[in-house]
């Protein structure tokens, strides 16, 4: 698995990927998610599905946990990478880079190398790719279904109380921290900033709503509907002029 991941490191490896056509790319599901939502939960439910339905075990799921596997795998630093899980911030990821290559990346190289990786990655196809910013890195793969999850605010702070043995206090304050943090990283690889993200998603389901194993259900099914959409040429751009409504 390291030396797998390690590849998408190369630019010569990135390079003959991504020559392809993006028409090419897929199939891949993005998951973003508010804080406290269980979107990898969801993400481990829809790979049981996925699989045992396409009689595969092709399909996997993605989230940051890989790149930090990764790293302990490659004794690159942990400790940068953990910083940068937690903080979640772009200019982070640069650490990672640096102690793999030996040499200085400015953030305009770390911000094209990650999504260079995630399109590798979804080069491969089959992959459920948590947050990391993946709706904005993968706008241009035509099969591939974008998922937003998100809860009443109050009901994700009990949701992380409960993980994470919080006070509410600190619950509430790690659900707004968290949530402005995932925020801004898709805004950082989105070219243009948008007044909002909803366009980016294909669906948008409530959490409280429904149950993981029900929201992984239901993910399936859109999954194949969306799929179905594109196999039949039917698929249109997810490009328009009413979408440049930006700031």
């Amino acid at each position: 698995m390291a030396e797998k991941f390690f590849r998408y490191f190369d630019e010569r490896y990135r390079g003959d990927v991504l020559d392809d056509s993006s028409n090419a790319f897929g199939p891949v599901i993005t998951i973003s998610r508010l804080t406290g939502c269980d979107a990898v939960a969801v993400a481990k439910k829809m790979v049981i599905k996925l699989n045992r339905e396409e009689n595969t075990s092709k399909w996997r799921w993605i989230d940051k946990e890989i790149l930090l596997n990764t790293a302990r795998e490659l004794d690159t630093g942990t400790h940068n990478i953990e910083s940068y899980v937690k903080r979640n911030q772009l200019s982070g990821f640069s650490e990672i880079l640096m102690s793999i290559s030996g040499k200085y990346i400015s953030d305009a190289k770390v911000r094209k190398t990650i999504k260079e990786v995630v399109l590798t990655i979804c080069k491969e196809g089959y992959v459920v790719l948590v947050g990391r910013g993946g709706v904005a890195l993968t706008g241009s793969v035509k099969k591939a279904l974008h998922v937003r999850l998100v809860a009443p605010f109050y009901w994700r702070v009990e949701n992380i109380m409960k993980k994470k043995d919080l006070d509410i206090e600190a619950a509430e304050e790690f659900v707004v921290d968290t949530d402005e943090k995932r925020h801004k990283l898709i805004l950082n690889f989105l070219d243009k900033k948008p007044v909002n993200l909803d366009y980016l998603f294909d669906v948008t389901l409530n959490r409280n709503s429904f149950s993981v194993e029900q929201i992984s259900s239901i993910l399936c099914r859109m999954y194949r509907d969306r799929m179905e959409t594109v196999s039949g040429g039917q698929l249109t751009s997810r490009k328009g002029p009413l979408m440049d409504a930006y700031r």
